[in-house]
């Protein structure tokens, strides 16, 4: 279980000694541009997690809903591969245009978020991958991964589309 920690702090730390090159682009786009398509991107991305969450429940027994099929189990992993690699070019964007900030509280939760993030996924990856976890680890992995992207949504992507304003930021 260290290797999710190691990734936590790999990234916080490169984000912290890392010089922001605040000229960078995220598909041709600077600028204002660049951050409202990360807001749009981010927006999927929360969706697209939101979903992997109603298939999850549906899977381990939510009791609204009748049995799962086994379509599900692979909608829920085509949709995970998806948010993932959706999200690589945003956080890529993220660290290495501004790197790891924490000069006030909305910018230390998105960039604190972002850097637990990509560890809480590698701790997702091992808890699916090996069996003998307890019962209540799966659920809490894949809770913590959809807490966290939708944390990092609230502090950047709903700030922006809010006019730079999140309630209680």
């Amino acid at each position: 279980m260290l290797l999710p920690v190691a990734v936590t702090v790999g990234l916080y730390w490169y984000g912290r000694v890392h010089t922001p090159a605040y000229e960078n682009s995220l598909f041709g786009q600077r600028g204002d541009d660049a951050r409202l398509l990360k807001a749009q991107l981010g927006s999927a991305l929360l969706g697209l997690a939101l979903i992997q969450l109603f298939l999850a429940l549906w899977m381990y027994g939510l009791p609204a809903l009748r049995t799962a099929p086994h379509r599900v189990n692979t909608t829920h992993r085509l949709i995970g591969l998806t948010a993932f690699l959706l999200s690589l070019p945003i956080a890529q964007h993220c660290i290495t245009t501004y790197g790891v900030q924490l000069t006030d509280t909305r910018v230390a939760l998105h960039s604190l978020t972002g850097c637990f993030l990509y560890g809480a996924f590698v701790a997702k990856v091992i808890v699916v991958r090996h069996r003998h976890w307890p019962g209540w680890a799966l659920p809490l992995a894949g809770g913590t991964l959809v807490t966290a992207i939708a944390l990092i949504w609230y502090a950047a992507a709903l700030w922006y589309l809010n006019g730079f304003q999140a309630p209680g930021l």
